[in-house]
């Protein structure tokens, strides 16, 4: 069995969406990712930092159509990662402002994460990860992730 190389990171998803406008909006407006290109009225990709693209949508398959359904095969979620609680804080304040519906939020040891969709249920989750020094582990020392509430009100207090 080969491994993948250590160096090796997940670049950018692209994902079906129903209403393309919609979508960009979303991205651009509640994510705060940037417009990079589009291709008329069927695709465009959005990043952040001047990168090609972190996210791909596109109606080829899928303009006008329902939502996936939830209990079936597909993406979970997609997930953003910020450098620190700060800039998780001011992301999930973002979310707030744009009145998205918050789905659950999990302090997993390694990582503080929250969830929610966007308007084609894709699943989203942004977080930060601890540093590595910080992770829970066993007595073997391999990793031993929780599932514990996270405190929502406290991570906003990094605001002020």
């Amino acid at each position: 069995m080969t491994k993948a190389h250590p160096g090796m990171t997940i670049g950018h998803v692209h994902l079906k969406v129903s209403d393309l406008y919609r979508s960009i909006a979303f991205y651009r407006d509640v994510m705060g990712l940037d417009v990079t290109q589009k291709y008329g009225d069927q695709a465009a990709f959005l990043s952040a930092g001047g990168y090609h693209h972190h996210i791909g949508l596109n109606t080829w398959f899928s303009k006008d159509g329902p939502p996936a359904p939830q209990r079936s095969a597909g993406l979970f979620h997609v997930a953003f990662l910020y450098p620190d609680r700060a800039a998780l804080a001011q992301a999930f304040k973002s979310v707030l402002d744009a009145a998205v519906e918050i789905e659950g939020a999990a302090d997993h040891g390694v990582s503080e994460a929250i969830y929610f969709s966007d308007p084609d249920g894709n699943g989203i989750e942004i977080y930060r990860d601890r540093p590595e020094a910080e992770w829970p582990r066993d007595a073997q020392g391999r990793l031993d992730m929780v599932n514990a509430p996270l405190d929502l009100d406290a991570l906003l207090r990094e605001l002020t």
